[in-house]
């Protein structure tokens, strides 16, 4: 990602000549005017609804904010961020500014607006449709970035999903890593994965999971469509001596073959239901239905969201899509309790939901990816590319927080 990012987000005009951000300016005034944040223009002028010690976002260039938030609503804050259009005030915490508006999305807009959302709003780019060929794509433009710029804001085990924290203990004085094998233990256990167990992993990250899978005495098959979390998985594997027992392919789930494989006595699947896509869900819960043994357990660790929410901006394209997840879709709780009913013999049979942890998990990578910028900055990762990471990671450590987005273990087995 380099300087060159800034002419994908030009301001467009079409839609804006005549009012120049006008509407979009007059809205955001009164949703503001609510709300525990303020705004402040370069000439001093400060609006909301938030005292001295609110969140402050300073509008650096507000003309050209309110072009791109009245051009596309759903991407112009991420876009206008990463222009430098506005930033938040010395001593204003990202995720803090951005949690108010999270903890009133959908509520933001007056009614009448909302049902006029189809005016503006984009449907999902065909190319990222998560076909076998359009999914290698898709994984590659975010996971195949650089093993180097993960491992500097992530903890030693590579965890790139939700970090689950004793509950019973304050989260500040526990470990990434401690609360990253909680995580996956918990996972593990749900599964009833145990020495001589068959695993299927959906989705390898860069190993932890089929690691501490094997060390346990289980036979692992763990599949991932990117070419550097497979490298550093199977290095991290052989480092630990455990190559015998964990296979890693560079393969998509559809790919794999029970006449082939057999059956599995437990699937996992951490945080990659979330980029299947929603016309493929019955195709992806279909595999892990055939292939898993007759009295085997499947987990799929999912980011949630309401069902409302779901139905809402299903087919609407945003800045997450655009810029981080390409083709990727949140689903609900409902969504799939009602896909895996009518396409499988799977039900629904837990669910650990922790959102809370996500959030404090997001705040510690972020904090971890600014403090390492120095080191990752050169190359194709420039400003624009830290503003963009930056604003990612505290979106969504708003959206965990405000209770906007949850996070859950989802444990499946035949009825």
């Amino acid at each position: 990602m380099t300087t060159d990012v800034l002419s994908s987000f030009e301001i467009p005009t079409a839609r804006t000549l005549f009012t120049r951000g006008a509407v979009a300016r007059t809205l955001v005034h009164q949703i503001v005017a609510g709300l525990p944040v303020r705004m402040r223009y370069p000439d001093g002028l400060i609006v909301g609804g938030g005292g001295e010690d609110a969140p402050t976002l300073d509008l650096v260039r507000p003309t050209a904010l309110w072009k791109r938030l009245e051009e596309h609503p759903k991407i112009g804050l991420g876009e206008a961020y990463m222009a430098g259009d506005w930033r938040v005030a010395e001593g204003t915490d990202l995720a803090q500014a951005l949690l108010p508006f999270a903890a009133r999305m959908g509520r933001l807009l007056p009614t009448p607006l909302l049902r006029m959302r189809r005016i503006v709003d984009r449907a999902m780019p065909i190319g990222t449709r998560n076909t076998l060929t359009g999914s290698r794509a898709n994984i590659e433009a975010h996971y195949d970035l650089s093993n180097d710029l993960f491992a500097a804001f992530l903890d030693p085990t590579m965890s790139y999903s939700s970090a689950l924290f004793d509950d019973a203990r304050p989260f500040a004085g526990q470990s990434l890593v401690e609360a990253q094998h909680r995580k996956i233990d918990t996972i593990l256990d749900s599964a009833g994965v145990g020495p001589g167990s068959r695993v299927l992993e959906i989705g390898t990250g860069w190993g932890e999971l089929a690691l501490r899978a094997a060390a346990r005495g289980a036979d692992v098959l763990s599949i991932t469509l990117s070419h550097e979390q497979q490298a550093l998985a199977r290095e991290r594997i052989a480092s630990a001596g455990l190559s015998s027992s964990v296979e890693v392919r560079l393969q998509d789930y559809r790919e794999v073959s029970r006449d082939v494989d057999g059956a599995f006595d437990a699937v996992v699947s951490v945080e990659m239901i979330e980029a299947v896509g929603e016309e493929f869900w019955p195709t992806y819960f279909s595999a892990i239905d055939e292939l898993l043994a007759p009295d085997g357990s499947a987990v799929v660790q999912a980011i949630l969201m309401d069902h409302d929410r779901f139905i809402a901006t299903r087919h609407s394209y945003g800045w997450i899509q655009k810029y981080i997840f390409p083709g990727g879709l949140i689903p609900s709780l409902d969504a799939i309790r009602e896909v895996t009913g009518r396409h499988t013999g799977l039900q629904v049979a837990g669910v650990h939901a922790f959102g809370e942890h996500y959030a404090e998990t997001l705040r510690r990578w972020r904090g971890e990816f600014l403090q390492a910028w120095p080191s990752i900055e050169g190359g194709s990762f420039d400003e624009t590319f830290k503003r963009m990471w930056e604003f990612y990671l505290a979106y969504c450590e708003a959206g965990f927080a405000s209770g906007y987005l949850d996070v859950a273990q989802v444990t499946m087995r035949r009825a």
